[in-house]
């Protein structure tokens, strides 16, 4: 089951597609955290999402909100991803222990041994206040996230 509306949000510290440790805590008190789970790049409905985003980039990278997408492939798979796709946004490692923040937030599908479609907006106090959970198929409208973030 999946984090809900008004939950604290789990910390986590992954790897991005450089190498970095990025911590969910890093951003308390700074800025709103657009987290996204999806099941794995290269993928077509994956690839067409973030792609999506990185084409209304600012919308979530900008002084007060910081978008974070999570997969449970390697950072170096992430990195080659994400230069063949030009996302310039985080891309974070949930690969070991596998699926261990996509597990807190209630969205690894242990059959699939992967993340399914899940988003969580975070406050700056680090408190969910709006998400949605889709299917492995089913592609998420990214003007859903647009419209919760204005209520922040």
């Amino acid at each position: 089951m999946a984090i809900e509306v008004g939950a604290k949000a789990p910390e986590f510290e992954l790897r991005n597609q450089h190498g970095e440790t990025v911590r969910l805590s890093d951003f308390r008190g700074e800025k709103n955290v657009v987290l996204l789970f999806y099941p794995f790049a290269f993928t077509g409905v994956c690839t067409g999402e973030l792609c999506a985003l990185r084409d209304e980039l600012p919308k979530f990278v900008n002084d007060d909100v910081q978008l974070l997408a999570v997969s449970n492939d390697s950072p170096f798979s992430l990195r080659v991803f994400a230069e063949q796709e030009g996302l310039e946004y985080p891309l974070l490692s949930d690969f070991w222990p596998h699926g261990e923040a996509s597990r807190a937030y209630g969205v690894f599908d242990e059959e699939k041994g992967c993340a399914v479609r899940g988003t969580f907006v975070i406050d700056k106090e680090g408190v969910v206040r709006w998400t949605v959970v889709n299917g492995l198929p089913d592609a998420r409208d990214l003007n859903d996230y647009v419209k919760a973030l204005e209520t922040l």
